[in-house]
């Protein structure tokens, strides 16, 4: 697989009112992608705005992040809902985004779906569409971030979204090329080495070794490191360092 570039991405603006479980300002300076909470699993009118006041500063691409609406659950939690309801709960959610942004002078220029919303969607044809069918209506000309060779992937075509995939540095793979859920063991990386191995194999080969040990086919435009975790501006920048080591640039991917 060769390559040139790739993209750093994290989940940002994931507080509400006083409390904030991500360093946006530290991890501003390593990434290249910002995936901005919109409100509903995480995030408010503020935390967004110095959100994009953060990537406007950084030259950080933005993009709108939007959830399920559970905090008290961080979005981790499957919820079942009408089709039409879940392409106007995301719609919302871009929306109140792409306000916020052009209030601080900057755009939206992707979107990339939260948690357990991204989960279910990324297995179910029917949910992925709902989501194609927000992001069109609300603006064909966003980029869609999916999760590589999943369901969104196959919506993104049928809409005729412009979309990019990315591939996880602190989450295992599933065999069936999922993420491993929460629930089993192993599923989150802790260790910065099994984080890095997973980035080489990723960047340089265009694989990940599954759970069970098989090895998976992964392409990927982009690669996320989840900001709420434990040391995420230390494994950041060992990620971004790493990356560059083998030769490879760091750039947005739109």
């Amino acid at each position: 697989m060769h390559r040139a570039s790739i993209d750093l991405n994290a989940d940002l603006g994931e507080g509400f009112g006083p409390w904030s479980l991500t360093n946006d300002s530290g991890l501003m300076s390593v990434i290249t992608s910002a995936n901005m909470a919109c409100g509903f699993h995480a995030g408010d009118p503020n935390h967004m705005a110095e959100v994009c006041r953060l990537a406007l500063a950084n030259g950080v691409s933005l993009g709108a992040h939007p959830g399920y609406d559970d905090k008290p659950y961080f979005g981790r939690r499957a919820l079942a809902m009408p089709l039409a309801d879940l392409t106007r709960m995301v719609a919302y959610q871009i929306g109140a985004a792409q306000a916020v942004a052009a209030l601080a002078g900057t755009r939206i220029r992707y979107v990339k779906v939260h948690g357990a919303l991204s989960n279910q969607s990324a297995e179910n044809p029917d949910m992925a569409g709902a989501i194609a069918a927000a992001i069109k209506g609300v603006d064909a000309s966003l980029v869609w971030l999916v999760i590589s060779g999943s369901a969104h992937l196959e919506a993104a075509h049928k809409a005729e979204l412009i979309h990019r995939q990315e591939a996880f540095i602190d989450r295992a793979y599933a065999p069936n090329g999922q993420l491993a859920p929460r629930s089993q063991p192993g599923s989150v990386h802790s260790d910065i080495d099994t984080m890095l191995e997973q980035v080489e194999q990723i960047v340089t080969t265009g694989t990940v070794t599954a759970i069970d040990g098989s090895e998976l086919p992964l392409e990927a435009d982009s690669l996320c490191l989840h900001g709420d975790g434990a040391g995420a501006l230390i494994t950041a920048q060992r990620v971004r360092q790493h990356i560059e080591s083998l030769g490879f640039e760091v750039n947005a991917f739109c």
